[in-house]
């Protein structure tokens, strides 16, 4: 965070942070993304499609799969914390199961939520801040993604798809500071990991060279800092948070 300000009465009043909106916000890698940001002393918020959303963020309801409801959450986003400076497009679902018995409603709703979503977020955030001349764009992808999962082609072809966006954001808006990075997480402890049997979490750490799953704020804190100043060189990058399961591929 930058030093506080000086007021005319000589104290010293607390940065206001810059506008950062996480989709998908309210709970897992997401939520703990949100809240590392507001740690940070951003204004932080978050946009989730059912639910209830957790308290201490600007919530608003959206769905990543209409561009109008999109436009809405973020014109109501604009109006209270101004444009958005850092945009993390986090949204996503999975519909896992094997080639030939996966449907095209299958695929192509995987894809249109995890990679046209992350699009429809990402053009509506560029309007701001290209105007700023400023700005951070990550994207969470997944080690899916880049090394490939039986029972999961749709899953891996919207992860995999994220990188081409962030490498021809870079090329088209990098000379206006903005950057467009790629975070991809391997196995991480949420509710779902937790649910698997004893034998099969065995069976995953043992091909994670850490010999773990992460946690969701070992995420986080890799996507608040290639959104921070820090990492104002870096753009196109894919992070790979894994423990080294796919060695960066």
């Amino acid at each position: 965070m930058t030093q506080g300000e000086q007021t005319t009465d000589g104290t010293t009043r607390a940065p206001a942070g810059r506008s950062v909106l996480v989709t998908g916000g309210n709970r897992g890698i997401g939520r703990a993304i949100a809240e590392e940001f507001r740690a940070n002393g951003d204004r932080v918020a978050i946009t989730y499609r059912s639910g209830e959303p957790p308290a201490g963020f600007l919530a608003v309801q959206a769905d990543v799969t209409d561009a109008a409801s999109l436009d809405a959450a973020f014109t109501a986003i604009e109006a209270e914390h101004g444009p958005v400076e850092v945009v993390v497009a986090n949204a996503g679902i999975t519909r896992d199961t094997l080639l030939l018995r996966m449907s095209e409603e299958d695929f192509t709703s995987v894809l249109d939520t995890n990679l046209t979503g992350a699009f429809r977020v990402v053009k509506r955030a560029a309007r701001g801040m290209i105007r700023l001349k400023k700005g951070r764009v990550v994207l969470i992808s997944s080690v899916v993604g880049l090394y490939g999962s039986p029972g999961q082609i749709n899953y891996a072809a919207s992860k995999a798809g994220l990188v081409g966006i962030a490498r021809s954001l870079t090329r088209e808006l990098g000379s206006r500071n903005i950057t467009a990075n790629v975070v991809a997480p391997g196995f991480i402890n949420t509710e779902m990991t937790a649910e698997l049997p004893e034998k099969q979490q065995q069976e995953y750490k043992a091909n994670i060279p850490a010999g773990r799953f992460a946690e969701t704020e070992e995420v986080a804190k890799v996507v608040r800092w290639i959104a921070s100043d820090e990492a104002a060189y870096i753009s196109g990058a894919v992070i790979p948070v894994d423990g080294g399961l796919g060695m960066g591929h």
